[in-house]
């Protein structure tokens, strides 16, 4: 039974996890999405901002599960697990850090860097989480792939706006 709680709990804490960064990112940034975003000019192959929000959704809710299923591993392989969710919470940092230099600095270019080190440590993590659960790493695969389009993305904002 104690198991049980445990489990529980810990699934709690590892969906909530990635949600507080998306509403510390969200307080940050809500005012940049709806003054200063609008007058980029951007790609033509930019989504349009109802996008964001679902997709965002999906992928912290992907992230939460991962990291549960891949805590619920720690008798195994404590180090590894460890290890493991030390990236992970690096990598969330990092994706906080996005939106507060592209949204809440306002600067794009670093942002781009920040991105970049951000996707590095994300494929880490996957790396990471596929040692011991490759289902944990999957579901963190549609992350990878948003985060390059991101990448991809603001790369095309920062050129179209460079001055």
């Amino acid at each position: 039974m104690k198991t049980q709680k445990s489990n529980v709990v810990a699934l709690v804490i590892a969906l909530a996890a990635p949600f507080v960064v998306a509403a510390i990112g969200g307080i940050v940034t809500g005012s940049s999405v709806s003054t200063w975003y609008p007058t980029l000019n951007k790609p033509t192959w930019n989504p349009p901002a109802w996008v964001f929000g679902p997709v965002w959704t999906l992928l912290y809710l992907m992230m939460g599960i991962a990291s549960w299923l891949v805590w619920q591993k720690r008798a195994q392989n404590e180090t590894q697990v460890r290890r493991a969710l030390g990236w992970y919470g690096l990598q969330l940092g990092l994706n906080l850090a996005w939106s507060l230099i592209f949204f809440g600095l306002q600067q794009v270019g670093l942002a781009l860097i920040e991105i970049m080190a951000l996707w590095s440590t994300l494929a880490i993590t996957i790396v990471k989480f596929g040692r011991i659960r490759r289902d944990a790493a999957g579901l963190l695969l549609p992350y990878l792939l948003w985060t390059t389009f991101a990448a991809a993305l603001n790369a095309a904002i920062w050129w179209l706006n460079r001055k």
